[in-house]
């Protein structure tokens, strides 16, 4: 069996971010969040990582990460592209979003073979996570015509910021911890000792349990899905991009729920114990710069990640 790569998403950093060069640093030595989720990775034995990115970012990307990288791990880039469409299909006018995790995963077709994680890229998961990921993709593999994937899930009041809202996929499990149901929730806040979530900006609110099980976006698959993602792909825009051509995306969730509706997949949800970290809001810099050094204080990590 296939030693399982990690694919990292990072077609959306230079957006945010305001381009790469500002990607913040999260400890003394320069490192930024991707550096500790590699150096997790590559702990549990993921030897292989592969980054979406954007083609414009590429000199960026190697500089600022990849060039790094490469002397740990075998890197490897992938292009997410506009331009990628099935035959028959055109990049609508105007349109410069790019069509969603679905579409960034399957960027990846021709460089993976085999099973693979997913994170995001500006996401701190903790070791846990990478450990738990690893150890399912190389002991599972697709049965009976039925894949075998995985999620990480992370209890809710682990993954809230103080200084605005997050968006996250609150989870329903069957009794024996399998994915039933992820419900997007696009706006959801800190709230009286609890947390809850808005749809209408504000006006009315719905309480949230601080014990949820979310998404982060942690998946593990079988290469089976890559092909899903292709195949599926064609009719989400033939249903989508015509209502809404500027901003339609096809999601990787979406995919994995239509499967489960089939029947044709089962997504194991393993729970990881560890706070989630990220800079969503600039205010969140300096948590997140105290809980790496916490980190690295207690052992975690070495004081300094990666050797020259």
């Amino acid at each position: 069996m296939k030693k399982p790569a990690l694919v990292v998403m990072a077609a959306g950093m230079g957006s945010r971010y305001g381009g790469l060069k500002q990607i913040d640093p999260v400890d003394k030595e320069g490192d930024i969040i991707i550096d500790f989720s590699i150096y997790d990775a590559l702990q549990a034995g993921f030897e292989k990582i592969v980054f979406i990115i954007k083609k414009e970012n590429e000199a960026d990307f190697r500089a600022a990460i990849g060039d790094r990288m490469s002397k740990h791990a075998e890197v490897v880039f992938v292009f997410q592209d506009l331009h990628n469409l099935p035959e028959g299909y055109q990049v609508p006018e105007g349109r410069v979003k790019p069509w969603g995790t679905g579409h960034a995963i399957m960027s990846c077709i021709d460089v993976i073979d085999g099973p693979f994680a997913v994170i995001n890229a500006d996401d701190y998961y903790g070791r846990h996570a990478f450990q738990m990921a690893y150890d399912f993709l190389t002991k599972n593999q697709d049965q009976d015509g039925v894949y075998q994937y995985m999620m990480v899930g992370y209890k809710l009041e682990n993954t809230l910021t103080d200084n605005g809202h997050v968006a996250r996929g609150v989870c329903v499990t069957d009794e024996d911890g399998y994915l039933k149901d992820i419900n997007e929730r696009t706006h959801i806040e800190k709230k009286d000792g609890g947390a809850a979530y808005t749809e209408d900006d504000g006006a009315t609110w719905t309480a949230l349990p601080m014990d949820a099980t979310v998404s982060m976006n942690m998946w593990g698959f079988s290469a089976s899905i890559l092909k899903e993602l292709k195949d599926r792909f064609p009719l989400f825009l033939e249903k989508n991009i015509e209502k809404n051509p500027l901003k339609c995306e096809y999601f990787l969730p979406f995919v994995v729920d239509e499967l489960l509706g089939e029947k044709k997949a089962t997504v194991k949800v393993l729970k990881s114990m560890d706070k989630w970290y990220g800079v969503t809001y600039k205010e969140d810099k300096p948590v997140v710069m105290a809980a790496v050094q916490k980190m690295k204080d207690e052992g975690v990590y070495p004081q300094k990640l990666w050797e020259d």
